[in-house]
Parts: structure tokens; sequence; C-alpha cells
């Protein structure tokens, strides 16, 4: 008779550490103090050969692995970009050198650069048969969350 109220008890006593989870006591922080400073949203200027254009880069670094990822969006064609690649701290911030990847799979550039506080400041190539071509200088500013977008506060007047 007690047997078999211990074979009832025991299987949900045993699935009670795996619904509830695997590690108990054990607390790893989601982000660190750089990452929560270096994650965001970036806008600024590229300057290359066919002339300035505006990007807009989400970045999110994780300074454990070593590693950045994220969408460069080029803001005049609206092309976004998936990137992702190598992540290196330096002082209060940090070098990118990443990879950036149309439709999922195929190389379309790459960024290399440093942030320092807000500002990204680096150089973004074009990547056509495997070479790199078209080269950009890109100076990127992080964005304020909840600020409005960089566009006019007040509509330009219009002459009739």
């Amino acid at each position: 008779m007690r047997f078999a109220a211990f074979r009832h008890v025991l299987p949900p006593a045993a699935l009670l550490p795996a619904l509830t989870g695997c590690a108990f006591g054990a607390f790893i922080s989601p982000s660190t103090a750089l990452e929560k400073a270096l994650n965001g949203t970036y806008e600024g200027i590229g300057v290359g050969g066919t002339g300035r254009v505006p990007y807009r880069l989400v970045l999110s670094v994780q300074e454990r692995e070593g590693r950045a990822s994220g969408v460069m969006t080029n803001l005049e064609s609206r092309k976004a970009y998936a990137l992702s690649g190598k992540f290196r701290r330096s002082g209060e911030g940090g070098s990118l050198d990443v990879n950036l990847y149309e439709n999922g799979d195929r190389l379309r550039g790459t960024l290399r650069g440093e942030i320092k506080g807000t500002q990204f400041s680096g150089t973004l190539r074009t990547v056509l048969l495997g070479k790199e071509l078209l080269g950009y200088t890109v100076n990127l500013e992080k964005q304020v969350e909840g600020a409005a977008p960089n566009t006019p506060a007040v509509p330009a007047p219009t002459t009739p």
C-alpha cells in the first residue's frame, strides 16, 4: 500500500526541477553596463564615391562573447542588411568588425570602426564577387530612446 502512494508522487516530484528551471541559485546578468551603453540605434551619414548617404544602425553587442549583431539600413534606398561579426572592448567603447548580409546569406559589405561614447566612426565597404569595392566613411551618433527621429520640428514655410 505504501509503495503505491509513493509511485504516484515520485514522477511529479521528479519533474519539479525541470519545470522550474535547472540552475537553482545561478543568475547571470542579461547585459553588462557596457552593453547597455552601446546597444541601441545609431544614425548618421556615410560619405563615399556616390556622395552622402544616410544610414541607420541598430546594434547589439555581447561583450562576454565578443560578438556584435544588428541591422544596417541605407535610409536613401531603404535597403536593410543583417550584420554579424566581432566586437572587442576598448576603454569605454569598443571596435566592430562585422559583415553585412542581404537575404540572410549573401555577403554585401563589411563595416569596421570604433564606438567612443555615443559616436560610431568607421568604414563601410561594399562587396561584389568577393572583393571589397566602394568605401564609405561612416559617422553615426546614438539616438536617445523616446526622442523624435531626426526630422524638422516645424515644417518649412511654403510660398504661394
